[in-house]
Formats: C-alpha cells, structure tokens, sequence
C-alpha cells in the first residue's frame, strides 16, 4: 500500500513537472512582448531592451523557466507587467476565495446527490425514480453559467431576495458572506449534482445485482439494511472517482461563475489578465489551477487506495 501510494506521488510529481514545462513554453509562443505591454506602443529601442533585461526575457528560454519555477514553491510568480504589483500574494488571495467557492458547492452537490440518486436506484421502477432521472438529465444539460443567470433573474432581480453579485470575506461578515455566496454556490452545484445523481444510481444499481446483497437478503436483512451495510461502500467506490473529476472540473467551471457574479477568484484574475494581455499573470493563474486539478486527482488515487482493499492486497 506504501509503494503503491509513493507511485501515486511519484506520478503527480512527474505530471506536474511536465505540466510547468507546457505552461511556460505556451506562454512563450502567444504573440506579445511583457516589455512592450508594459511600456506602450511608444516606448524606445533602448527603453524596450533595458525593460527586457530587467524582467529577464532577455534570458535564453531554460534559465527563465529555472528561475520561474524555482519561485513557484516560495510563492514567487513574478511581477504583474501592467500593475507592477507582485502576483505572489494577489494570487494567493484570489485563491482562497475560490478555494472556498468550490468547496462549498461540491459539499452541496454530494449532500443532495447521495440521497437523491441512492433513492432514484431504489425506486427505479416508480414514478420517482424516472422523475428524479428525468431532473437529473435536465440538470445535467444546464451550463453553470446560465443556471447563475437564472437564478439571479429570479432571486435577485424579481423578488429581490439576495444580491446579484459581489463578494464579502466570511472573517469580516458572516451573514453577509451567506448571502453573496448562496447564488454562486448553487449554481455551481446544481450541474454538478446532476452528474453525481446520475453516477450514484448507476453505481447503486449495480451494486444491487450483486451476489452478497442476495445473499444477505436471504439472510433476513431487509433491502434496505442489506444495501446500508453492505453495498454503499462498495457504490462509493467509483462515485469517489468521478467526484474527483467532477471537483476538478468545478475548479475550472468556477472560472466563469466568478465572471457572472463578479467575484473576486482565480476565475476574474485570468480573464482580467487574458484582456489586460498580462502574460506573466496568466501564467500564474494557469499554473495554481493546474496544481489544484493534479492535487485533486491525487487524493482521489490516495482515498481509492485507503477504501478499496483489494488494491490494497494488490
């Protein structure tokens, strides 16, 4: 289980250094010059070739990736070219803020979605059983994007009940961060516990079939208790793994949700340097999100090891 697990980080280690490499060659081959951006169309031969020299892009290709990612590990993603501000802990603000926005909404889609979709497995021969499919497959064609701007016409802009935007820390007004983040977070985790439901009926209907359930039933435990005890873990198995994909994607879906309720994330940070053609910040952000989705993928592996034992005599 030790090994299995040290490949697992080996593996995550290795990905995420290839990663780093893709992230800032891909940077390198957009169009734009940061000294250029950060000077003007107007800017001087000689001021161009100083501004270069003192962000380094004069540098051959391997020493600017070295000194790079060396500052990764201590927070160092450079300097904004735009604002001049150092993006170290501007980035680790914004990514607190949809660190938290994430979070939220994947507890939300796993709080509804086990219940829903063990109870849809249940009763998949009833009227509620095709209902709850029926919702589920509906939920699952909505973009989060427009499942926010739904929900802010009507709780924001008809009846008026909660904000349409905007953000408030948790630490300076609880009440207020309830509020601003309930929208977002449910329009996050409607989609996403759509999909869930959907994969959690699938998994329960096959762990019903099985031999030992039979078997247990015939033992005198009721359907019910038999499937409690003895088949949701098994169920739990390959709903963990597509949770990992699903909280993955979350962290990149967010991107746009930030956007529509003008939340102050990762999201608004990249698409803010995206327009602002802030290179050295767009490789930052892209980075931290690339690290969030590998970091993700690597508790799934470590928690499938942990609950699966047959990996584990594997």
């Amino acid at each position: 289980m030790a090994q299995r697990m040290l490949a697992y980080v080996a593996r995550f280690a290795v990905t995420l250094a290839g990663a780093s490499v893709a992230v800032f060659l891909v940077m390198r081959v957009i169009p734009g010059d940061p000294a250029q951006i950060a000077l003007g169309v107007n800017a001087t031969p000689e001021l161009l070739a100083r501004t270069r020299a003192e962000m380094g892009t004069d540098r051959p290709l391997v020493v600017q990736y070295a000194d790079w990612v060396l500052g990764l590990p201590v927070g160092d993603f450079g300097t904004s070219v735009v604002t001049g501000q150092r993006l170290g802990p501007l980035i680790l603000d914004r990514v607190q803020v949809s660190l938290i926005l994430v979070g939220l909404a994947m507890l939300v889609a796993l709080v509804v979605a086990v219940p829903l979709g063990t109870l849809a497995a249940v009763r998949h021969r009833s009227v509620t059983g095709v209902l709850l499919s029926a919702f589920s497959q509906v939920g699952v064609a909505v973009p989060s994007f427009l499942a926010g701007i739904l929900l802010v016409v009507v709780f924001a802009v008809n009846l008026g009940w909660l904000p349409a935007n905007g953000w408030t820390a948790p630490a300076v007004d609880p009440g207020d961060f309830l509020r601003r983040v309930l929208l977002p977070v449910l329009a996050l985790a409607s989609v996403q516990g759509a999909v869930l439901t959907r994969y959690v009926r699938s998994a329960v209907l096959e762990v019903m079939g099985e031999d030992y359930l039979r078997t247990a039933r015939a033992k005198g435990l009721s359907p019910t208790r038999s499937l409690v005890r003895h088949g949701l873990r098994n169920a739990a198995i390959p709903v963990l793994t597509i949770s990992g994909v699903q909280l993955a994607a979350l962290v990149i879906g967010a991107v746009v949700v930030e956007r529509v309720f003008a939340i102050p994330g990762l999201g608004s940070m990249l698409l803010d340097s995206v327009g602002n053609r802030d290179l050295v910040a767009v490789q930052g952000v892209v980075m931290v999100l690339v690290v969030l989705v590998l970091t993700v993928n690597l508790l799934v592996d470590l928690l499938y090891t942990v609950l699966d034992p047959r990996i584990r005599r594997a």
